[in-house]
């Protein structure tokens, strides 16, 4: 809990607005996403609003992003407090992905409540697959999050390998299109893209009439827990080697 409110003081709570920007991040990327198809096209892919569209897949795509790295660099962050015997690396992971995950969570809730009170999301909202989405993507960022923790550590050029890796991400992660609109072979590749499934569980969640038949929770989880097993091996194994080099 000391972790916890540390990272929301250290975080949130020495920038001016603080929380505010959590939510004006996506809002004026979704914004300017809006502004610009709008002028290029007479509608987007599903339904006749494009707020609602690129809210559905900017919102789990940023969640994923933000919680991951904050993960990655729990211990670089904490490095100074693991020197105390009652501090251990998963309180540093832990307490600092509680409370990125918690503030996501309120950050996309605030932004998807207004996308239902002021746009026509034409049907009802499955607020059940919503949640799928969401705990898919939470354990996606925790499997990613803790390899790159590992890795960061054990190689400091990982940081700026992994941002390179990383940049293709939101274009490829079908934020701005459907998945079923690739032509093959690229949708075959795609679909090993966790980040598809997601987005997917969550269009299907605000639009009725999309069903996203392809979404497959066994292999976003299968590859998260994957990661996140593979990645608390290493750490257990060689954290305290790593944080006294």
């Amino acid at each position: 809990m000391a972790l916890a409110l540390r990272e929301m003081q250290t975080t949130y709570g020495r920038s001016p607005g603080g929380y505010i920007w959590l939510v004006l991040e996506p809002v004026l990327g979704i914004a300017l996403l809006t502004f610009i198809f709008s002028f290029a096209f007479r509608a987007p892919a599903l339904g006749s609003e494009f707020a609602p569209f690129y809210a559905s897949g900017m919102v789990p795509f940023l969640f994923y992003t933000d919680v991951s790295n904050k993960v990655a660099g729990s211990l670089t962050f904490s490095r100074q407090l693991l020197a105390y015997p009652s501090v251990t690396y998963m309180d540093a992971i832990f307490g600092r992905m509680l409370v990125n995950v918690f503030s996501q969570l309120l950050a996309s809730y605030v932004i998807f409540t207004g996308i239902i009170l002021l746009y026509d999301t034409q049907g009802a909202i499955d607020l059940l697959r919503i949640i799928k989405s969401f705990c898919m993507v939470i354990v996606l960022a925790f499997g990613v999050g803790i390899v790159n923790c590992f890795l960061r550590l054990r190689f400091p050029v990982w940081v700026t390998i992994w941002g390179i890796i990383n940049r293709p991400m939101f274009l490829i992660s079908c934020i701005l299109f459907l998945f079923e609109s690739v032509p093959q072979p690229y949708q075959d590749l795609l679909w090993y893209n966790p980040l598809i499934h997601i987005v997917g569980e969550m269009r299907a969640g605000f639009y009725s009439n999309y069903s996203a038949p392809y979404v497959s929770q066994l292999y976003v989880y299968g590859v998260s827990l994957g990661l996140a097993v593979i990645g608390l091996v290493l750490l257990r194994r060689f954290h305290r080697e790593l944080l006294e080099r």
